[in-house]
Order: structure tokens, then C-alpha cells, then sequence
């Protein structure tokens, strides 16, 4: 029988160049946000969203992890922030020494906010430090109530959740407050925006909470 001891070392490995991003990070003061979220749940939308509140009031940095194609990097490139794309080729997810090497493609010191869209997969991503300071899950209404209960670790360790697609609630089964339920049943220290990335609504208190963060990075630094 063959054994094969893989995970280990490679966690072990991502853990050491995390901790390396993470001190880049602090030193030139940019608070990081890792967003997360199945395929189709409107990420790439929300982060859409979000620079066009934030325009002109942070200097923000985009990183666009996907297996392939730089579709996402293009609909980001509109917005006039510096974004770079990372193809995993196969990988369903990013580690942190993807995110290494591209980070000398930004002026890390003359950003306040570095977003890294992540490899839309509720499983793998939520294994990977990056060196972050904090992580995002879009979870849309159209994917049912049960991804908190069958996808834990993603949401245990997220700090915040945007429930999308809020405006297609009347043409879906989904049990809102049960959904919200099972999101603090797996980690009660969530915060849950309610928002509908179409129709930019309900964005506010998400914008809030990243100027918030942001403020906190910088006093920290």
C-alpha cells in the first residue's frame, strides 16, 4: 500500500510563508482582506461594488485569484486600481507563496486596503493563510441554507459573511433567519451583511466596517 504524507509539510510550508507575508503587510501599514466564496455566488460583483464606494475614499489594491482566464482581473482593471491576476492552473484555492512573489508588483506603503479574491471553493481556501488580516464569505441566497452546516471551517474562521443576491429571496426556498442562525451557530463572532450586489443595496455597513479596519491597521502600525 502506498502512503502518502502530503499535508503536513505543505501546511507546514504555508504557514512559514504566510507568517512572511504578514510582516510585509504590518510594515507598510495595509490592512489585507481574503474574500471567499463558492463559484456563481457574486464575488466578483460584490468586490465590483465595493471599490465603487470606496473610490476615492481609500487607495486600494487588487489581487484576482482564479484556476484560469483573466476575466476578473479585466471587470477589476475598469475601476483604476492595480490589480494583478494569479492563474493556479488547477489549484482550487491560493497560498501564500502565490501571493509572495506578486506582492512586488504593488506599492504596498502607498495602499490603505489589499483585497485578494480567492479561488471561488468553499473547501480548500479556508486551509490557507495568506498572511491576511482579516477574511470575507460571500454566501448567496441561491445556494441554500445548508453550506454553514456542511462547509464549517470556511465561516468558523471569517470574520464577516455577505449574505447576496438579497433581492432574489422571494424566488428562492431560502430561510433567511435560519440561514443567519446556522452562520452563529458555527462561529458566533460573525458579522452578516445583507446585500444584493445587482442592485447595490444594503453596501453601506460593509464599507463601514472595511473603513473601520482599516483605521485600526493603521493605529496598530
Amino acid at each position: 500500500m502506498v502512503k502518502v504524507r502530503l499535508a503536513t509539510p505543505v501546511l507546514k510550508e504555508n504557514e512559514v510563508a504566510a507568517q512572511e507575508n504578514r510582516v510585509r503587510f504590518e510594515e507598510a501599514g495595509v490592512f489585507v482582506l481574503n474574500l471567499m466564496s463558492s463559484p456563481g455566488s457574486g464575488k466578483t460583483t460584490i468586490l465590483e461594488r465595493t471599490l465603487e464606494h470606496l473610490s476615492g475614499r481609500l487607495k486600494v489594491g487588487v489581487i484576482e485569484g482564479d484556476i484560469y482566464t483573466t476575466r476578473d482581473a479585466e471587470r477589476i482593471e475598469r475601476y483604476d486600481v492595480p490589480v494583478v491576476q494569479i492563474n493556479t492552473a488547477g489549484t482550487c484555492h491560493l497560498d501564500a507563496r502565490m501571493i509572495a512573489p506578486v506582492l512586488e508588483d504593488f506599492d504596498l506603503e502607498a495602499l490603505d486596503l489589499l483585497i485578494i479574491e480567492n479561488v471561488g471553493n468553499l473547501v480548500c481556501p479556508a486551509e490557507f493563510d495568506l498572511g491576511e488580516d482579516a477574511r470575507a464569505v460571500v454566501l448567496s441566497i441561491t445556494e441554500g441554507n445548508d453550506k454553514p452546516m456542511k462547509y464549517p471551517l470556511v465561516f468558523r474562521l471569517a470574520q464577516v459573511v455577505l449574505i447576496n443576491k438579497l433581492d432574489l429571496l422571494p424566488h428562492t426556498d431560502c430561510d433567511l433567519e435560519l440561514l443567519e442562525k446556522d452562520l452563529h451557530l458555527v462561529n458566533p463572532e460573525l458579522k452578516l451583511f445583507r446585500v444584493s450586489a445587482r442592485l447595490d443595496q444594503g453596501f453601506q455597513p460593509w464599507i463601514e466596517w472595511i473603513e473601520e479596519q482599516v483605521r485600526l491597521k493603521r493605529h496598530d502600525s
